[in-house]
């Protein structure tokens, strides 16, 4: 008797421990502003890491344009994607090599942006990129950011790495070979993106070096122009997305100046593509576009920041005044307005699917662009890690070269 009392007390203390634990975790969360332990281990949120390795040589201005136009379509892709009925964070990596501009010792790569679910700085940094003839090392540039990017260390997870380029996959003194075979022994995918014909990207090793890695061999024309199919809805998007950028509340020393930066890339976004500007604006009103570091109305909903702990001179000039109850009135008002606008947006946005799937399967030829190349990819990956496309309208199945 005394055996089984001391092994109930054993097992009440463990829970009793558990339990605080668990409650230290939590308010040390709260404190940081981390999302709180016990719903990670209820419902951890699946991750999706793309890293992008751009060739940015001479020849590629035109691969360049399209990465600045179609990263929101590619994004976009996750909108509705689903495992276990949870959405996934999707973070997006950026590296360019093979730029005379950068250092010799160092392969003529650059790291240009680790993982990060900013895309407004994700989209700043794609149109800041600058060709310069170069030598071409995807060997070493694959190694790079294998070792250099903090890759997930969940099996689940989807980790892809796109490589684009035109050169010889087997230039450099890093073996390609090597640096495949090392990213999938981590869980890691390369799928290779040759710009040129199929044959030459075979003859150079592209393909080799997608199947090294259980990716997929790719090749497109990177100077093909993105097709732009006018819709019904886009005035309207266009006219819900000034709308929109009104409901964003900057705070802290760079508020004003992230949120100038939004505005900014809008307009890029607009003078380089009008298919992509409105991408853009599909992935504005998603999950997937957070702006937690400069905007009280993202900071609050998820709890990174309690609106009593801002200091008037971090808010803006309209808030300076308020009473806290204001205050906190005032940012659920623009949460909800926000809301509001995102669900007319992604409605809308189907509607335009719709409009562009049918005026798709009027043309003889589909453009065999970087947008295209990936999201042909990136589904059958996903898919393999349980991940399932739904859209918001069950009833209505958009083919994905409807995303465009």
């Amino acid at each position: 008797m005394k055996n089984v009392k001391r092994v109930l007390f054993s097992i009440v203390l463990i829970c009793v421990v558990f339990a605080g634990f668990v409650f230290a975790a939590e308010k040390e969360a709260k404190t940081a502003g981390l999302p709180e332990p016990n719903n990670l281990l209820l419902k951890p949120k699946p991750l999706v890491q793309l890293a992008i390795l751009l060739d940015t040589s001479n020849s590629m201005d035109g691969l360049i344009n399209q990465a600045r136009t179609q990263l929101w379509s590619i994004v976009n892709e996750f909108i509705f994607a689903k495992r276990n009925g949870i959405t996934p964070e999707v973070q997006v990596a950026l590296f360019e090599y093979g730029n005379d501009r950068l250092p010799s010792e160092k392969g003529h790569i650059r790291l240009v942006l680790p993982f990060t679910t900013d895309l407004d700085k994700v989209s700043e940094e794609l149109f800041a990129l600058k060709t310069n003839g170069g030598s071409e090392y995807c060997g070493w540039v694959i190694k790079d950011a294998i070792e250099k990017l903090n890759w997930s260390r969940n099996s689940n997870d989807l980790k892809v790495i796109f490589i684009a380029g035109n050169e010889p996959f087997t230039q450099g003194n890093i073996a390609y070979q090597a640096s495949c075979k090392s990213a999938i022994e981590k869980g890691i995918i390369v799928n290779t993106i040759h710009c040129g014909s199929e044959s030459e990207g075979i003859n150079g090793k592209w393909k080799d070096g997608a199947s090294l890695a259980d990716g997929r061999y790719l090749n497109i024309d990177q100077n093909s122009k993105i097709v732009y199919i006018e819709t019904p809805q886009d005035k309207e998007i266009a006219a819900l997305n000034l709308k929109l950028n009104e409901t964003y509340i900057p705070y802290g020393v760079e508020g004003e100046k992230l949120q100038e930066r939004q505005t900014a890339q809008d307009h890029l976004a607009y003078s380089a593509s009008k298919t992509g500007a409105v991408q853009r604006i599909v992935a504005k009103a998603s999950s997937n576009y957070r702006n937690d570091g400069w905007d009280l109305v993202d900071a609050v909903k998820n709890k990174n920041v309690n609106i009593s702990d801002v200091k008037s001179e971090n808010l803006p000039t309209n808030m300076k005044k308020m009473t806290q109850s204001q205050r906190k009135t005032f940012v659920d008002e623009k949460s909800k307005e926000r809301d509001k606008i995102n669900n007319q947006i992604q409605q809308l946005n189907q509607q335009r699917e719709k409009y562009v799937a049918e005026q798709l399967k009027k043309q003889t030829s589909d453009p065999n662009t970087l947008g295209s190349a990936v999201i042909q990819a990136i589904r059958e990956q996903a898919s393999k890690k349980n991940f399932n496309f739904v859209q918001q309208d069950k009833q209505t199945q958009i083919p994905k070269e409807a995303v465009r």
